[in-house]
C-alpha cells in the first residue's frame, strides 16, 4: 500500500512539473505515451485505448482544437497511425525528449 502511494505522489509531482514547464504539445505526447504504457516494465502497447480529443485536452489543459492540430501533426511525422485504432510508436519519444 505504501509502494502504491508513493508511486501516486511520485506520477503528482510529475504531472505539475509537466503542467508548469512544458507546451501543450509535449503534454499531449507525454499523456500519449503514458497511455501506451512506455516507461513501464514489459513491453509498451502501441494501441492506446479508445479516448477522445476532449478527454485528452481536458487531461493537458489546453483546447480541443488545438489537439487536433497535434494530433494530425504527430501522424504526419509518423509518430502515431490510425490503423482501427490509435497506434503509438516509440519515435513520439523524440517530441518529449527534445527541446
Amino acid at each position: 500500500m505504501v509502494a502504491y502511494l508513493l508511486a501516486r505522489n511520485i506520477r503528482y509531482e510529475e504531472d505539475l512539473v509537466d503542467q508548469l514547464f512544458n507546451s501543450s504539445e509535449k503534454r499531449l505526447a507525454r499523456i500519449l505515451l503514458l497511455l501506451a504504457h512506455f516507461g513501464k516494465e514489459g513491453i509498451p502497447e502501441m494501441v492506446v485505448p479508445k479516448i477522445s480529443q476532449e478527454t485528452l485536452a481536458e487531461m493537458i489543459g489546453t483546447t480541443r482544437s488545438r489537439v487536433s492540430f497535434f494530433m494530425n501533426r504527430f501522424r504526419k511525422l509518423g509518430f502515431i497511425h490510425y490503423n482501427g485504432g490509435l497506434q503509438v510508436h516509440s519515435s513520439l519519444l523524440n517530441v518529449v525528449v527534445h527541446d
